[in-house]
């Protein structure tokens, strides 16, 4: 595949991050052509200071990664199938000065999906214990079951927006990123993983690792989707 950079478009779902999304669409906008936001039924000023620091704000009322994910694709219409997206979180974890290098590999045909990895590159204590141990397991297991292999399925990731038409997302929750690393095995595509930094979260617990209940919900759909996907082959 000849080499081809298309428009790197931004997608940043967002659930009550008014303290970190101006600082972070504002860092994003150096590396990107274009930032959508999508809030995700915050309750705070998220949509706001998204717009106030250059974002396109798409709204997905409905609470849930995938949802909002699904919403930014929406929110892209009929936008050229060459564009690029990079998924990258609102609450300032992720570093995007890491941007080229999740993108360098799908402008040189080299990958079809990258997985920006955190576990080889989070700072120390960025990812809880309940984190590590569920990307252990889910790696262990979509690659007992795909045969891909994996050390982390983060948000952090980038890919062209005709594959993401191809895989046929459906997850609405928590297992929308498993679900596309399963898709993309299924699809054989070609998937490289990346280091990328991981900072420690300001201004308290992760909505979703952060709480046992939080934990156990985002854990047990990762599981479900891991084996309810291959029902699609």
């Amino acid at each position: 595949m000849a080499s081809q950079r298309g428009q790197l478009v931004a997608i940043i779902p967002a659930l009550d991050e008014a303290a970190t999304i101006k600082a972070v669409v504002e860092s994003v906008r150096e590396f990107v052509d274009r930032v959508i936001v999508v809030d995700n039924g915050s309750t705070d000023a998220t949509a706001t200071r998204a717009a106030d620091a250059g974002a396109e704000v798409a709204r997905q009322p409905v609470r849930g990664y995938g949802a909002a994910c699904l919403a930014a694709q929406a929110h892209l219409g009929q936008d050229d199938d060459d564009t690029i997206l990079v998924f990258i979180d609102g609450d300032g974890q992720s570093d995007p000065a890491d941007i080229p290098s999740l993108v360098a590999p799908i402008t040189a045909g080299n990958a079809d999906l990258v997985i920006g990895s955190r576990a080889l590159g989070a700072e120390p204590g960025a990812l809880s214990v309940v984190q590590r141990f569920g990307n252990w397991l889910a790696a262990r297991l979509l690659a007992r079951l795909y045969g891909a292999e994996a050390t982390d399925l983060g948000p952090t990731r980038s890919l062209r927006l005709g594959t993401l038409r191809r895989l046929a997302m459906r997850d609405r929750g928590f297992g929308w990123t498993v679900e596309m690393q399963v898709r993309a095995a299924i699809e054989g595509l070609r998937v490289l993983e990346v280091p990328v930094r991981y900072r420690r979260r300001a201004g308290g617990d992760s909505k979703i690792s952060g709480t046992l209940v939080g934990s156990f919900r985002a854990g047990t759909t990762i599981l479900w989707t891991l084996h309810s996907a291959r029902r699609r082959r």
